[in-house]
């Protein structure tokens, strides 16, 4: 079975060696996605001191970015945000972060009968200085 690797010239190069996402069959795995922008330094809702430690964010606007930008990478592989059937999310702050994001997740997959199997796990540190990462898995052509 062949394989395609993808990448997305709308959403932030990825931060190590890996594709944005690689098809397999009819499936589609997202490499993890955050909520940097494309051709820029600064995160969305990210506050950082002269170190470059968090001292502010703002989970909401990172929820909305991180969404944004998988949604760049399925349509740059030829799926859509209908197509996701499973999402793995990432918070470094469960107790804090939790409820925001499940609200702001609940308004982007409002029909039930079409919301994707979801994990969501604390951890302590992501790659760059962000609350948020998303692993996607969709289809690739129609549900």
């Amino acid at each position: 079975m062949s394989t395609t690797f993808i990448s997305s010239d709308q959403a932030p190069d990825p931060v190590g060696p890996y594709p944005h996402a690689r098809v397999f069959g009819n499936l589609l795995f997202l490499s993890g996605v955050g909520p940097r922008k494309k051709g820029s330094k600064e995160i969305p809702g990210v506050t950082l001191d002269k170190n470059k430690n968090i001292i502010a964010y703002n989970i909401e606007e990172q929820c909305h970015s991180v969404f944004q930008n998988v949604k760049f990478v399925l349509e740059a592989s030829g799926s859509r945000w209908e197509n996701l059937i499973d999402i793995t999310v990432y918070l470094t702050d469960m107790k804090n972060d939790f409820p925001i994001f499940n609200k702001i997740y609940g308004e982007y997959f409002p029909d039930k009968a079409s919301q994707p199997c979801r994990t969501t796990v604390e951890v302590n540190a992501l790659p760059t200085p962000i609350a948020i990462e998303l692993k996607c898995i969709a289809v690739v052509g129609t549900v």
